[in-house]
């Protein structure tokens, strides 16, 4: 990319952030996410009564000693999350340069907040009806920023298929950390199976829209051909010769309107955090307010 959104400087504003995933959630132990279960740290808790069986050396024996009542000491639990970043590839996020770099910008910031958190993170880049892993799974900031430097170099192209490619993934764990979407969501297919197969695994799922301002409220007027950037023939039926006027343009910032209204009302319904960002607003508006707000980070 020849301009890029992100610096070292954004790298480390990022690290006074940490994801903020939900407490029921139970990944694996390594992690810096402490959920509601009481396991192996050595940061104390609470105690409770001492049980048949329970493991004699977590008897707090100074506070026998005072009571002579067997207490068990409990340490809070943390967990390592596995996040999940679903990077839509296809045609129409490079119909624009700069969503593009913006999408790569997001799913790089959140990747990096992951593996600051000693957390696993993953990208899947869908295109062509394929979740491709290019990385695998990404544990520590070198094997990261090794990643990052190779995805600044992806081609967009083709289309993303969600509903068949987000299924196949293999690394889906059950319950086990979050799973991002970036994308336009301007496609033919139906996106919805796929973030309900997430949903179904049980996993925390967070949908960022990037869109432009031309594509949200377009300022074209005359005779244009319109090409569908995904279509891969000219003679496509979606690709047309059309005379564009105001009301034209009115009717379709309206229908743009609804479309994300409509996704809004979709994830609402399925306890799944929405967000569309313009590419006009810079990358830290993103995630030092936008996600902020959303109680994403802390």
């Amino acid at each position: 990319m020849s301009e890029n959104f992100l610096s070292d400087q954004f790298f480390s504003r990022l690290e006074t952030l940490a994801l903020h995933l939900q407490a029921n959630l139970t990944g694996y132990f390594g992690g810096k996410h402490q959920i509601k279960k009481y396991g192996q740290t050595m940061e104390f808790a609470d105690y409770r009564n001492y049980e048949l069986g329970d493991d004699i050396r977590r008897i707090d024996w100074n506070l026998f000693a005072r009571l002579k009542k067997y207490f068990l000491k409990l340490y809070t639990d943390e967990r390592q999350m596995h996040i999940q970043i679903f990077l839509d590839c296809s045609a129409s996020m490079a119909s624009y340069p700069e969503k593009a770099k913006y999408a790569i910008s997001l799913a790089a910031a959140l990747g990096f907040l992951a593996v600051r958190n000693m957390d696993k993170v993953s990208f899947h880049l869908l295109k062509d009806g394929k979740a491709e892993d290019p990385f695998g799974i990404i544990v520590g900031k070198n094997k990261f920023f090794g990643a990052i430097g190779q995805l600044e170099k992806i081609k967009f192209e083709g289309e993303a298929d969600f509903a068949t490619s987000i299924p196949r993934t293999p690394q889906t764990g059950t319950n086990d950390g979050l799973s991002i979407i970036i994308s336009d969501f301007f496609t033919d297919n139906d996106w919805k199976p796929g973030v309900n197969f997430l949903l179904y695994k049980r996993r925390q799922v967070l949908m960022l829209q990037v869109l432009t301002k031309e594509e949200r409220d377009p300022l074209y007027s005359g005779r244009f051909q319109l090409i569908d950037s995904e279509s891969p023939a000219l003679e496509d039926f979606r690709n047309i010769r059309i005379k564009i006027s105001r009301s034209m343009l009115e009717e379709y910032s309206e229908t743009v309107q609804e479309e994300i209204a409509k996704i809004n009302s979709f994830c609402a319904s399925r306890g799944i955090t929405f967000l569309t960002f313009d590419t006009e607003d810079r990358i830290e508006k993103a995630v030092f307010k936008e996600l902020l707000q959303a109680d994403l980070v802390n």
